[in-house]
């Protein structure tokens, strides 16, 4: 049993981290995603709803 468990360690150990590809994907998926997100909070729409949430929150009478 521990034999099996310590090849699949070895084996595991091998291939730890990112290639430089892995890298240059990961970022360029990153930067997309960040893009995507600017225009949705960008647009009309949203910040009318955040502006809307915030008066909401600041006009609660105490």
């Amino acid at each position: 049993m521990f034999r099996r468990w310590g090849a699949r360690l070895r084996a595991a150990g091998a291939d730890r981290g990112m290639t430089t590809a892995e890298y240059a994907m990961g970022t360029l998926a990153a930067c997309a995603f960040a893009a995507v997100l600017y225009k949705v909070v960008t647009s009309g729409a949203v910040q009318a709803l955040l502006r809307s949430v915030v008066q909401r929150a600041l006009d609660v009478q105490f």
